[in-house]
């Protein structure tokens, strides 16, 4: 099959929508909002991308790609996970396992998908990329995650205290993280956007804007101190998950930016967890690769799909 090497006119509609999620055997209840943008001909659709952000960004950090994506035959979902964003921000679980479960339960539940997705995570987002194909492979088709470390691998255990992953030690921290960032989101989050970044100016200051306000909004910041809260708990369940089911069996593909301090050993994390692994990095891109460098996202993220039954 031939692939595009360049992004389609991003033609088609894009809205945003929310669902209220209730997990069987309990109480609880999220509200999770989510972009959706079907393919232009949806007799023709080719299949579902789901797009997994990070932090400390929303969506909105695909805003450059799921048009194009959509335009090249697929349905794009792209949804703010549990504390992000306009999704409910409740005073637990920040687990991946626990907002891959909001995720899946989006998709089959609410949405009503019953084919098998590709699943394509950055950040934090990988992290729940991969919890997501390793729980639930007969529902994922393939998996592109990347700009990570992996609680579980030894990739995790050599950046957690490292210059470079500082934060992690920050953000776990009780309380204190919140009381220091607050009134001064913007500041905060613009370190992260600067320092990562390979091409400047790439994450606009109407998109710092955007984030800020995400961010600043009651709850934000705590809900995503507490995904870095939950990283230890997320090793404990990968390492029991690994050594229980063994690697996953979904077809997976390292995605990092060429640039970024965390493409090396990328491809090594992945086999850990991984059967099957490919790695690729898009050229000229530190670690936010979708806003870096849309168009090799684009590229890369569509080779992949097509390959894996797009």
């Amino acid at each position: 099959m031939s692939t595009s090497t360049s992004p389609p006119s991003p033609s088609p509609k894009i809205t945003s929508q929310n669902a209220r999620l209730h997990h069987p055997g309990t109480r609880d209840e999220v509200r999770i909002s989510y972009l959706s943008s079907p393919p232009p001909s949806p007799s023709k659709k080719k299949g579902t991308i789901l797009l997994l952000h990070g932090f400390p960004q929303t969506s909105h950090q695909f805003q450059h790609v799921i048009g194009p994506l959509s335009a090249a035959g697929y349905h794009v979902l792209a949804p703010d996970y549990r504390g992000a964003g306009s999704s409910s921000k409740p005073r637990t679980g920040y687990t991946k396992s626990m907002l891959a479960s909001d995720i899946h339960t989006l998709l089959t539940s609410h949405l009503g998908i019953t084919e098998k997705v590709h699943v394509v995570g950055h950040d934090i987002g990988g992290m729940i990329a991969y919890v997501y194909a390793s729980r639930y492979p007969e529902a994922t088709a393939s998996v592109a995650w990347g700009e990570c470390p992996l609680p579980g691998t030894e990739q995790y255990e050599r950046h957690k205290k490292g210059e470079g992953c500082w934060h992690f030690t920050f953000h776990n921290v009780l309380d204190l993280p919140e009381l220091l960032v607050h009134g001064k989101e913007k500041v905060y989050l613009e370190h992260f956007y600067e320092r990562l970044a390979h091409v400047p100016g790439a994450i606009s200051e109407e998109d710092v804007d955007v984030y800020a306000a995400q961010y600043a909004k009651a709850g934000a910041m705590r809900a995503g101190f507490d995904l870095y809260r939950a990283f230890e708990e997320d090793k404990a369940e990968n390492l029991e998950w690994v050594g229980r089911e063994g690697k996953c069996p979904v077809p997976a593909l390292a995605l990092s930016g060429g640039e970024s301090f965390l493409a090396e050993g990328a491809g090594e994390m992945l086999r850990e967890v991984h059967e099957r692994v490919e790695v690729s990095e898009v050229e000229g891109s530190g670690h936010w690769i979708a806003e870096e460098n849309p168009e090799g996202f684009f590229r890369e993220v569509l080779k992949w799909v097509e390959k894996h039954g797009g």
